[in-house]
């Protein structure tokens, strides 16, 4: 009865995110030449994805058919529904903020005013960040429904192999990998697409011919604007609800491993029935409690100060899932005997998820200090930049340094409490807790893209300097809140992984043996170097394909500004060829990075068996985890810094100086960082850690070396 009533949650937040996806498609563009763009950056949004999809669509059916062949029956069926509900919330949360962008210039046209501009953005935002929570949770529900609830000693096989597995955790796990799987090739191709059209096109504006940033003669420019839709909407989509999905899975498993150990306790089928339900409707209230923040963030009335406004979506929904977490903790577990690791009784599992929502505001205010342009140290770092080139980009990476410690410490901590509290189940919850309002944390992010295509309009379009003084002010909120948002996904991707870890273990574990992963053994730890290696080399890829995109890119632009017209105004340059280059690149080089995360765990596993493989998931996630919160915060420092310049903040240093143009190259360096490689890491030791949880099973029966 409890799972139909999350699924009427599920159901509603779908009902009111196409409630504010039609509103929005209802008002009103603006002038001719802002459909005209707009409609530009839609077709060619929608096409890079359509494009992308016949690839992905060929691999998921591959993989499907071979989980059902060896692992279970109908895993296949699973992945493939996985991979369908991420690409829905993608490509819905993509739709809509191609809708919502022009819509948002024209708001700040037509009223002038920052509340109701800051408004209509959140509006459009919201529809990608409840996709992405509602979506993940159908999944999961009908999956749920459809097994008759989850049973911890069924078994089953595949069509041939005769492996036995649990077919109700394959299900889950394979629904898990569907999402991974779709979350990897849309982070890899849509960083490459985003930065290497934004990386040439600020090379072309503001170091080869002083033009303002998103001037509608650069063909680059038009390319930057479909990218912010590939990849910071419908890429972090994917990533977070791959998140929201894996940490879900593995707590679900961790609840299965508990209790086929605890033979001969107190423990009954009411203890599991109540640790393997609780993750779902944590993760329903948690929804629940981020629809009705979104409604009353929308329909309350809005100041001028838009970070203020955001914040109080956060603060809200984060509140009240913690507030209805509380009351389910006391229902489901109050009545059943619990573990000995639940110290604390029926109130272990809401502390352990506490601290996981805790640990995720944390970050996001750390990750704005380091950040944004209100605090020290990019304000630091803009003073700096009339120095040169090499003081800016250096200082940037201090920062970048700098900002690691506070959140790692948050992690281990939260981690560390939630065990001492709860168990290896507390982890999983802790994890849980931090993406319980994930719909929220997203629907503020995809602010920044709306904000920031809004002000591209502005300036494209002539609209003025008081409107575009309005998109300016939320495109530097909105780039604060993206950078907050990285922060969050990797500290998310760290929570998950670290689950996902703790279920590897206890999936290949026979059972009534406790679930250790011996990191003295020389197998785990060369694993775990050559995790930490494979790390580097995969960061080292992506900035490869990206400059590498971005040179030839700025190369045809610049060809393009020569041509007879095109910088007197009285021409049009050609978008569609820039566009389709930028598709083409972005496509051509996604492929080996993406194979990368899903054949490292298989190749491991096959030579040097299971705990080989752990060590690769331990390796990776120690080197990941703070090089990811190095790239993406040094990355944000660099971009604001640059802002702060832009804005007139350092007296005689405005744009065209020397030290603006030393800032723009600390942005060019920070793009790949943190639109790129820092939010492609998150998602590559999930993929992996993943992969390593859907084999395990057949890897602990095929090993090669043993």
């Amino acid at each position: 009865m409890a799972m139909y009533a999350i699924l009427c949650v599920v159901l509603l937040s779908i009902v009111y995110l196409f409630f504010n996806f039609f509103r929005i498609k209802k008002m009103e563009e603006g002038n001719d030449e802002m459909k005209e763009l707009a409609k530009i950056i839609r077709d060619g949004a929608s096409t890079f994805l359509k494009t992308e999809y016949k690839v992905v669509a060929i691999v998921v059916l591959i993989l499907a058919f071979l989980l059902s062949l060896f692992l279970e029956k109908s895993s296949g069926l699973t992945f493939i529904l996985g991979a369908f509900m991420s690409s829905a919330a993608c490509i819905i949360g993509m739709r809509s903020a191609t809708y919502a962008n022009v819509r948002t210039a024209n708001e700040a046209k037509e009223t002038l005013s920052i509340a109701k501009t800051v408004k209509l953005a959140l509006r459009g935002g919201s529809i990608s960040g409840l996709a992405v929570q509602a979506f993940g949770l159908l999944g999961l529900i009908v999956i749920f429904l459809l097994n008759g609830g989850i049973d911890p000693e069924v078994t089953s096989t595949g069509f041939i192999g005769g492996l036995v597995t649990n077919p109700d955790i394959m299900r889950i796990s394979s629904y898990s990998l569907g999402c991974s799987v779709v979350a990897m090739f849309n982070r890899v191709a849509g960083g490459n697409y985003t930065k290497a059209a934004d990386i040439s096109s600020d090379i072309l504006a503001k170091i080869r011919h002083d033009m303002p940033e998103d001037d509608s003669r650069i063909p680059n420019v038009v390319a930057d604007f479909i990218g912010d839709n590939v990849n910071d909407i419908a890429g972090n989509a994917s990533d977070l609800l791959e998140s929201f999905v894996a940490t879900i899975s593995a707590t679900v498993m961790i609840s299965v491993t508990l209790f086929l150990n605890a033979s001969g306790s107190n423990i009954t089928d009411a203890t599991f029935q109540a640790t393997s339900i609780f993750p779902f409707l944590f993760a329903g209230v948690g929804l629940l409690s981020c629809l009705l923040g979104v409604i009353i963030s929308i329909n309350r009335k809005m100041g001028d100060d838009p970070a203020k406004d955001l914040n109080f979506a956060t603060w809200l929904s984060a509140g009240l899932t913690i507030l209805g977490g509380l009351v389910l903790s006391y229902f489901v577990f109050r009545d059943v005997p619990l573990y000995d690791s639940f110290s604390i009784g029926w109130l272990s599992p809401w502390v352990a998820c506490v601290l996981g929502v805790i640990s995720g505001v944390a970050i996001g205010s750390i990750t704005e200090y380091y950040t944004s342009s209100d605090y020290k140290p990019t304000r630091n770092l803009a003073e700096i930049a009339h120095e040169g080139d090499a003081f800016v980009v250096t200082k940037g990476d201090a920062i970048g340094s700098r900002s690691v410690l506070l959140p790692i410490l948050v992690i281990g901590i939260a981690l560390f409490v939630s065990g001492k509290i709860s168990g290896t189940y507390g982890i999983a919850l802790s994890s849980l807790g931090m993406l319980s309002f994930v719909a929220v944390t997203v629907s503020i992010d995809a602010f920044g893209p709306i904000s920031d295509n809004a002000g591209g309009f502005a300036e494209s379009c002539g609209l003025g300097e008081e409107v575009r003084a309005i998109t300016d002010r939320l495109d530097s909120v909105g780039n604060t809140t993206a950078a907050i948002g990285k922060g969050f996904a990797i500290g998310s991707a760290a929570f998950a992984t670290v689950s996902l870890i703790v279920a590897y273990v206890g999936n290949y574990t026979a059972i009534g043996s406790e679930p250790i992963l011996n990191i003295a053994s020389f197998v785990v730890i060369a694993g775990g170097l050559i995790g930490g290696g494979l790390i580097e080399y995969f960061c080292a890829l992506l900035t490869d394909n990206t400059i590498e995109s971005a040179r030839l890119m700025a190369d045809e632009g610049d060809a393009q500004l020569s041509l007879p017209g095109v910088m007197e105004g009285t021409a049009k340059p050609d978008y569609n060829k820039v566009v389709a280059m930028a598709a083409s690149n972005a496509l051509q080089k996604m492929l080996l990075p993406s194979i990368l995360a899903l054949l490292v765990p298989i190749i491991g596993g096959f030579l040097f068996g299971v705990e080989f493989v752990g060590g690769i998931l331990i390796g990776a996630t120690i080197v990941a985890v703070p090089r990811a919160l190095f790239m993406g915060n040094s990355g944000g420092a660099f971009d604001n810094a640059k802002k702060y310049i832009e804005s007139g903040h350092i007296e005689g240093h405005g744009k065209g100086s020397e030290a603006h143009k030393a800032s723009v190259t600390g942005d060019t360096v920070g793009d790949t960082r943190k639109d790129v490689v820092g939010v492609a890491l998150d998602i590559f030791i999930k993929t992996i850690s993943t992969v390593a949880n859907t084999l395990a099973p057949i890897i602990t029966k095929f090993t090669l070396f043993k």
